[in-house]
């Protein structure tokens, strides 16, 4: 079994926390996103994984230190790591065909842009398995069309009138991606695009019409990280999670604790240093940083940051970051809120 996972995108909708950060990389309950992705998709799976290829974008932002982090992940998964570029932003499709060395066998294709919860079998009959959420506003997302064998007939993008309530998360299983790389290269000789890109989709639609059979995935939770307000949601949802399945240490034992109250689930990462506060619930904090006379609930702060006087409610903060609540000179960069 391969793992594919594009992860070329900036993040715009995650500025100013992406600029420096790419989107995937940024920590959620501690964790960098595509980190906690590619171990949950492993966990699923209950199958050795053979490779995991990553597709980056600009080396600038996808530097050196993404490499090894990435090529480290892999190893410790016992799988061959493998980085590829995606020279131009053009799409699902396109980000997929840059890693065409790696696409042969049994894969799945994850987008490095959510977290999911789940419990379930491949279906061994399928030639491909798109991973679906029951959602209560199916017009908002691309769903699946099923037909009397429950098999996947169509994908459909924001359906006006009802077609179905699995919306498609952006995780699929292919028996043989090769197949896919196939349609995918007629999708690029046939310059079909979409939104000015070659999307994933029409490679499925040249499947489909093959009559390959397409079933669903569905998956217990799926916790988006698209922007700052779900991605401080998503990480108190998955901060529950860990702490109910009590697998992971959640407070590093070298943190410093002076007149501190941590209200659970929180993380708190190595040499924290928690003085005269409340923190918590459902609160990142990582490591190196500093927190003084103040109070912070439902947030995610990044490493070696000082954050005194504040009382911090849905924030999101970055690394390096200095914030005094009794600020009365401030130095802001581009893409900075406050509320």
């Amino acid at each position: 079994m391969k793992i594919i996972v594009p992860m070329a995108g900036r993040g715009s909708r995650l500025r100013p926390h992406s600029l420096t950060v790419p989107k995937p990389l940024i920590p959620v309950a501690g964790k960098p996103i595509v980190h906690r992705l590619v171990r949950d998709i492993a966990n699923v799976l209950k199958q050795p994984i053979e490779e995991i290829a990553f597709v980056l974008g600009d080396p600038a932002w996808f530097g050196d230190d993404v490499v090894k982090s990435l090529e480290e992940l892999a190893k410790s998964l016992g799988a061959k790591p493998s980085i590829y570029r995606q020279d131009q932003p053009l799409g699902t499709g396109h980000a997929i065909m840059s890693a065409a060395p790696s696409l042969s066998g049994p894969a799945v294709i994850a987008y490095a842009d959510t977290l999911i919860r789940a419990e379930f079998d491949l279906d061994p009959e399928a030639d491909s398995v798109i991973w679906t959420k029951k959602v209560d506003n199916p017009e908002a997302y691309g769903v699946v069309k099923l037909n009397e064998k429950q098999e996947i007939v169509e994908l459909v993008e924001k359906p006006e009138t009802f077609v179905s309530d699995q919306a498609v998360i952006g995780i699929y299983y292919f028996k043989d991606v090769a197949v896919l790389k196939g349609k995918l290269q007629e999708v690029l000789e046939e310059n079909i695009m979409n939104g000015g890109e070659y999307q994933i989709n029409d490679g499925i639609k040249k499947m489909m019409a093959e009559g390959r059979i397409f079933k669903t995935g569905t998956v217990d939770e799926w916790m988006d990280c698209g922007n700052k307000v779900v991605t401080v949601e998503t990480n108190g949802r998955m901060l529950q999670f860990l702490h109910d399945d009590g697998k992971e240490q959640l407070v590093a034992d070298s943190v410093v604790l002076d007149n501190a109250s941590i209200i659970p689930p929180c993380y708190i990462s190595e040499n924290a240093v928690l003085r005269n506060v409340t923190v918590g619930p459902n609160v990142s904090v990582g490591a190196g940083t500093v927190i003084e006379d103040s109070t912070v609930k439902n947030s995610l702060i990044q490493s070696n940051s000082v954050i005194k006087n504040a009382q911090l409610d849905q924030a999101m903060i970055g690394n390096h970051v200095k914030y005094n609540g009794k600020f009365t000179q401030v130095s802001l960069g581009d893409y900075t809120v406050l509320e």
